[in-house]
C-alpha cells in the first residue's frame, strides 16, 4: 500500500502564501497610509517631489491684437514691460567674481531714482528692508518701458536687474481714450473692460497655445522626453475709420475750448457724410487708458442720453414735409402759446411778431415747432417719423453702453415739448445716423467706426466694412428743402437767425443751432441760469453735396452761453475743409472759375481725347503710360467741382511718381490706393516733401514717406 506523502507539503505552502500576502498587504496599506497623511518621507518633500517630478504645462500667451488708425498708425498695442527688482541678500554674489546684489544702497537709489519717478529716499527705504532675498521697487518701477530699461542698464548697478513681461500701451495717451477703452492683466492674461477693447476682446485676444513637458526633481526639462505642444494664435488686428489729423483736430480744439469754458462736458464728432465713417470723435473730461484716471466709464457718444434741444427741430420739419402738408410761407404768432394749462415760450420771449414757419425755423422759434404740431402733424406723425429716422432705438454701433434714447410723448404739453426736442432724449451716434439721410437725398446711413479687422497670421481679412444703406426716410425734394431751411440758419443776417456766428467766409455751411434745458439730479426739475443749458449745433457742408457732418454738444459751461459750441466748431470746420481740401475755391484764385458738374464715363477711351470730354480744365493726373484709360476717379456720375483733382489710370502698369507738393492730403491719399503705394504721412495739410523723387519708377508696395504742412501759396 502506497503512502500519501504529499497532502502535508501542500497544506503547508498554502498557508505560508496566505500569510505572505497578508504581510505585504499591510505593508502596502500602511505605505499609503504615510502617503496620504506624511508631508516627507525618507527626507523627500513629497508636495515638492510631486510638483517637479511631474510633466510640466506652459501657457504660450497669445499676443493680443493692435488697433490702428485709418493712416496705420498704431493707438493700441502690446509691447514688451519690465519690472525693476533689486537682489538684497549677499548669498547671491556667493561664486561670482562681481558683486550681485547691491552694495552701495543709497548711490544706488539716487542713480535709479529720476529714471523710475521715484524719490531715492523711498527706493533707499525699499533697499533696507530685513530679512529679503529680493525686492521689487514699486511703484515707479513696474512696467518700465524697453528705453527705461536700457538706460538703466547703462548705469551698471549691482544687484539690480528686471522680471520681463508684458502690458497694453497707448501711445497717444488721452487720444482717443473713450472708444479704445482699456485693459485690465488678470493672471497674464490681457482682458478688455472698456471702449473696443471690451466690445471686440475675442476678436483682439488671440487664442494661448500651451507646451507640454516632463521635468525632473529640480524642475528640469528630462532630454529625450516626449513634449506636446499647441502654437498660440495671435489677436486679430483692428483697423479704425477715424483720420488721425481729423482726430488731432479734433482732440486739440475741444480741449482748449473745455478748458476756457469749463464745461460739466463737452463732446465733438466728425464724421463722412457720404459712408458714415467716423472721421474723429472726441470727449472731455478725457482719461489716459494707460493710466486708467477715468471720473466717468461712459462712453459720451453712445452712453449719454439727454434732451437734444432745437437741433430735433430739423426732424420735426422734415416730418411735416414728408406729410405733404407743411405750408413753409404760412405765418403764426410768435413768443409764446398757451397749451391747456401750461405756456410755451420762444427763446426771445417777446418774439418777432408775426413769421412765416420758414422764418421760424431759421429763428429757432418752439411757438413755430408747438404750431406744426397743431397745423400740419399729429402726435403719432412726429413719434412715427423720429423712429423712422432712428431714434428711441440702439444703432448697434460697435461700442458697448449704447443707450436707446426715449421718444415717448402723450399729451398735448409733452408732444410740443417733443417737437423742439424738450421731454426726449437721444444719443450723439443716433443723431450722426440721422443726419446722414440729409447728405444722401433721404436715405440714412448707419455710421461705423471699424473700418476692417485683419487676422496678422495670415495677412487675411475677416471683415471688412462699407457704406451701409439703412432705409430711406425722406424725398429728394424734402432733403432740399431741409437744406434751404438749414442754410438760412447760417447765412441769414444775424437779426433773422440763430446760426450766423457759424458762418465761415467762402465755406458753405449749413446747420442748425440747439439749446435744451436738462434736469437737475439734486432738485429733479429743470436747472435754471444764464448757463444752465446744454447747447448743440449740427452742421454738414458743403451745402449741395454734402461731405462732412459735424456734430458739438456743450452742457453748462462756466460762462459764454453759446460761444463754446460755436468757437470750437468753426475752428474744426475750418481744419477739416482745408484739410480736405473742400471748398478749393477759397484758397485759390477767386477770380477763377468754380463749377460743378456730373463726371463723365471715361473709361475706354483715348488718352489724347480727355480733355475734350471734360467741361471743365481739371487738374489731371494721368497713371501709366499707356493710351487706353482703363480706370479713373472719381467714378463716373458722382458731382465733382471744376477744381476737383482727377486720377486716370491707362492701360500700362508702368507708373512714374509725380511730385506732391501743393497736394492736399486726401489727394495724395487717392493716387497711393490707386496704385498700392505704402504713403506714410508726418504733419497734415498739403504735401510739402517726399522721400521719393519725381520723376522715379515705383512699384506696388513701395514705402514713401511725405510731410505735410498746412496750406502753401
Amino acid at each position: 500500500m502506497k503512502a500519501k506523502r504529499n497532502k502535508p507539503i501542500r497544506i503547508k505552502l498554502s498557508k505560508l502564501l496566505i500569510i505572505s500576502s497578508v504581510f505585504l498587504f499591510v505593508i502596502i496599506i500602511i505605505q499609503l497610509i504615510k502617503l496620504s497623511t506624511y508631508e516627507e518621507i525618507n527626507g523627500v518633500n513629497l508636495q515638492k517631489f510631486a510638483n517637479n517630478r511631474n510633466t510640466q504645462k506652459e501657457i504660450l500667451v497669445a499676443n493680443r491684437g493692435t488697433i490702428y488708425n485709418a493712416n496705420n498708425e498704431p493707438l493700441a498695442q502690446t509691447v514688451n514691460s519690465y519690472t525693476v527688482i533689486a537682489y538684497l541678500d549677499s548669498k547671491r554674489s556667493d561664486g561670482y567674481s562681481k558683486p550681485q546684489h547691491v552694495i552701495d544702497k543709497e548711490g544706488t537709489a539716487e542713480a535709479l531714482a529720476p529714471l523710475i519717478n521715484m524719490t531715492s529716499e523711498t527706493i533707499l527705504n525699499l533697499l533696507k528692508r530685513p530679512n529679503l532675498y529680493q525686492i521689487e521697487l514699486g511703484p515707479g518701477g513696474k512696467e518700465i518701458t524697453e528705453l527705461t530699461k536700457e538706460a538703466i542698464e547703462q548705469l551698471q548697478l549691482p544687484g539690480i536687474d528686471f522680471i520681463k513681461s508684458y502690458k497694453r500701451y497707448y501711445p497717444n495717451n488721452d487720444f482717443l481714450s473713450y472708444t479704445l477703452g482699456y485693459v485690465q492683466k488678470y493672471d497674464e492674461i490681457l482682458v478688455g473692460e472698456m471702449g473696443l477693447e471690451l466690445y471686440y476682446n475675442d476678436y483682439l485676444k488671440g487664442k494661448n497655445g500651451y507646451l507640454t513637458y516632463q521635468k525632473d526633481l529640480n524642475g528640469y526639462r528630462i532630454p529625450n522626453t516626449p513634449e506636446i505642444k499647441e502654437d498660440e494664435v495671435d489677436g486679430m488686428d483692428i483697423y479704425l475709420t477715424v483720420d488721425n489729423n481729423i482726430q488731432m483736430f479734433v482732440e486739440r480744439i475741444t480741449k482748449n475750448t473745455y478748458d476756457k469754458y469749463h464745461p460739466e462736458w463737452m463732446l465733438m464728432i466728425v464724421a463722412d457724410a457720404k459712408t458714415g465713417k467716423i472721421l474723429g470723435t472726441t470727449s472731455t473730461p478725457s482719461f489716459n487708458p494707460n493710466k486708467r484716471d477715468m471720473k466717468s466709464y461712459l462712453n459720451p457718444l453712445v452712453s449719454y442720453a439727454y434732451e437734444p434741444g432745437s437741433t430735433m427741430k430739423i426732424f420735426t420739419y422734415m416730418a411735416a414735409l414728408e406729410k405733404g402738408t407743411y405750408q413753409g410761407e404760412n405765418t403764426f404768432l410768435s413768443g409764446n402759446k398757451k397749451i391747456g394749462e401750461n405756456k410755451i415760450y420762444d427763446w426771445e420771449r417777446k418774439g418777432w411778431g408775426t413769421i412765416s414757419y420758414d422764418e421760424g425755423f431759421a429763428l429757432s422759434s418752439n411757438v413755430g415747432a408747438a404750431n406744426i404740431m397743431e397745423n400740419f402733424i399729429t402726435k403719432n406723425d412726429l413719434k412715427n417719423y423720429l423712429k423712422l429716422a432712428g431714434f428711441g432705438q440702439k444703432t448697434d454701433f460697435t461700442l458697448p453702453g449704447e443707450v436707446d434714447g426715449k421718444i415717448n410723448f402723450n399729451y398735448d404739453i409733452e408732444v410740443a415739448n417733443a417737437a423742439f426736442g424738450q421731454g426726449i432724449t437721444i444719443s450723439p451716434i443716433q443723431f450722426i445716423q440721422a443726419l446722414t439721410a440729409i447728405a444722401n437725398n433721404g436715405i440714412m446711413l448707419k455710421p461705423y467706426i471699424i473700418d476692417k479687422i485683419v487676422d496678422p497670421n495670415t495677412g487675411k481679412v475677416i471683415e471688412q466694412n462699407k457704406r451701409t444703406e439703412l432705409k430711406q426716410i425722406a424725398s429728394k425734394e424734402t432733403i432740399n428743402k431741409i437744406k434751404e431751411l438749414m442754410y438760412n440758419v447760417v447765412n441769414l443776417p444775424a437779426n433773422q437767425n440763430t446760426g450766423s456766428g457759424y458762418k465761415i467766409e467762402g465755406y458753405d455751411i449749413i446747420g442748425k443751432t440747439g439749446t435744451a434745458q436738462y434736469v437737475d439730479p439734486n432738485t429733479g426739475k429743470y436747472a435754471n441760469g444764464e448757463n444752465t443749458h446744454i447747447r448743440s449745433f449740427a452742421g454738414l457742408f458743403p451745402k449741395d453735396n454734402p461731405e462732412v457732418i459735424i456734430y458739438t454738444v456743450v452742457k453748462h459751461p462756466s460762462y459764454g452761453k453759446g460761444n463754446a459750441v460755436r468757437e470750437a466748431t468753426k475752428k474744426v470746420i475750418d481744419d477739416v475743409a482745408k484739410y480736405l481740401n473742400l471748398f478749393p475755391q477759397v484758397n485759390d484764385n477767386q477770380n477763377e472759375t468754380y463749377s460743378e458738374y456730373v463726371m463723365p464715363n471715361l473709361l475706354n477711351q483715348n488718352i489724347n481725347d480727355i480733355q475734350s470730354l471734360l467741361p471743365y480744365n481739371n487738374k489731371m493726373v494721368i497713371i501709366g503710360e499707356g493710351d487706353k484709360i482703363v480706370r479713373q476717379y472719381p467714378i463716373s456720375n458722382l458731382n465733382i467741382n471744376s477744381k476737383d483733382r482727377i486720377f486716370i489710370i491707362t492701360n500700362n502698369t508702368d507708373i512714374t511718381l509725380p511730385s506732391f507738393y501743393n497736394w492736399a492730403y486726401r489727394d495724395i491719399l487717392t493716387y497711393c490706393n490707386l496704385i498700392n503705394l505704402n504713403c506714410q504721412f508726418t504733419g497734415y495739410g498739403y504735401g510739402t516733401n517726399q522721400s521719393i523723387e519725381k520723376g522715379t519708377k515705383v512699384n506696388k508696395g513701395d514705402i514713401i514717406n511725405i510731410q505735410l504742412e498746412m496750406k502753401i501759396d
